[in-house]
């Protein structure tokens, strides 16, 4: 069975960084308990590339705010199910989108097989 992730990527007000950190840590601890092999969040600092479609504009970034990349990386995509299931249902992420230091809109989140796992 290849494994697989999901993958997402937010934009978060600097000011907010800290914070997000924070809430970050510990649904990745969380994730964790309930099976993820990986939580991974990173941001992103050399994100102005010539080629392609650059961070900065694929998100629409403004001043101030920087880019989240981040994976969370699983058995299966029954496994990822199982894991989601379990964590959606925990009371210590429950949260509503005014508290959130960034903007949901704005966030773009998907599930992925993996094509090359070396």
């Amino acid at each position: 069975m290849p494994r697989y992730a999901d993958g997402f990527v937010i934009v978060v007000p600097k000011k907010n960084l800290k914070a997000y950190q924070t809430i970050s840590k510990k649904a990745g601890k969380i994730w964790k308990e309930y099976g993820a092999l990986e939580y991974c969040e990173s941001v992103g600092d050399d994100v102005k590339q010539k080629f392609g479609t650059p961070f900065p504009k694929l998100c629409k970034l403004k001043a101030g705010e920087v880019v989240i990349f981040s994976w969370i990386l699983y058995k299966s995509r029954a496994h990822r199910d199982k894991v989601n299931a379990k964590v959606m249902k925990d009371p210590r992420l429950k949260m509503d989108n005014d508290s959130m230091p960034f903007d949901v809109k704005r966030m773009s989140y998907g599930g992925f097989s993996l094509l090359v796992d070396l």
